[in-house]
């Protein structure tokens, strides 16, 4: 018979499992992957392939959500947004509120247990956000607040936030939620290479915005970013190298002119002119020529040291 202690510890240890089989979150994981999920010895279902809301029949509540990966340009099933107070909102299952998952959903929020949020970065592909609390109910709306274990005491879900408050909880809710999602999106569309030098060691790799996620522009979307190695990638942030909207390499004249070791040579110099050498092979993940334009104005308009 489950019981609170059982529940509470099937999720503790889904979590762990999570962690190591995603190199603490580093690394998505497949659908097939999912199903070596073991508990107690025998093998536990942790994702519904058919449904948005996962909850196996001997939990009291829900145990994991999900959000569907849809190719860029394509509509995603459900518009999942963050509110005024700076936490997420996740749409009910249809427009009834009695339906079974959203009630799934309901006593999850109720028992404030931990759940697992699923995002498709990829066919088959998911990158695990956990854990993720439902705070709160906006039945008006139909949805659900989800907090992704940011802002549990600091806010009440649905009022109102000092604006200081809200933009912290904004950023913390982008790094919790939206970068791993950003991250794995594009480390997959490049293969986990880098865009500049074809480096393929994912733990030396960075998922750079083009236009910065600060600006209203800098979505995080897998069109306004570029997997690059951390070289590249703090070049690229400090404008010592840009990208113009024909995929092509500069790299700032002062830099250009310097005399200092092979890494500014082999690294920096050689890479000016070049195109780009990694891809993404599907042409609607390649970065937006707009977006490029944007950056490479704000490149060229980098003061040179004197």
């Amino acid at each position: 018979m489950w019981d609170g202690e059982l529940d509470a510890r099937l999720r503790r240890e889904l979590m762990a499992w999570l962690t190591v089989r995603t190199h603490d979150g580093a690394q998505p994981i497949g659908t097939s992957e999912l199903a070596d999920f073991m508990f107690d010895g025998e093998q536990f279902r942790v994702l519904d392939r058919q449904r948005g809301i996962t909850k196996p029949a001997v939990l009291p509540s829900a145990l994991s959500l999900r959000t569907t990966y849809r190719s860029p340009g394509q509509p995603l099933p459900y518009d999942d947004h963050i509110g005024d107070d700076g936490l997420v909102r996740y749409k009910w299952r249809g427009d009834d509120g009695e339906h079974w998952e959203n009630r799934a959903l309901r006593a999850a929020m109720r028992a404030e247990s931990p759940l697992v949020w699923f995002f498709g970065v990829g066919p088959a592909l998911w990158q695990p956000v956990y854990p993720v609390f439902l705070v709160g109910e906006e039945p008006a709306e139909q949805q659900f607040i989800v907090d992704p274990d940011v802002a549990r005491g600091l806010i009440t879900p649905g009022s109102r936030v000092e604006e200081h408050l809200r933009r912290y909880v904004v950023a913390q809710t982008r790094r919790r939620l939206h970068q791993p999602v950003f991250r794995a999106t594009v480390l997959r569309a490049y293969e986990g290479r880098c865009a500049v030098c074809s480096l393929a060691h994912p733990e030396l790799l960075d998922a750079a915005h083009i236009v910065p996620d600060s600006s209203p522009r800098g979505i995080a979307s897998v069109r306004n970013g570029m997997a690059l190695c951390k070289l590249h990638h703090s070049a690229f942030d400090a404008n010592i190298l840009g990208i113009d909207p024909d995929l092509k390499i500069a790299i700032r004249p002062d830099l250009l002119a310097e005399i200092d070791g092979p890494t500014l040579r082999y690294g920096l110099q050689e890479r000016h002119g070049e195109h780009l050498r990694v891809l993404p092979h599907v042409r609607a993940e390649r970065p937006d020529p707009e977006l490029l334009a944007e950056r490479f104005a704000v490149f060229l308009a980098e003061p040179q040291a004197s």
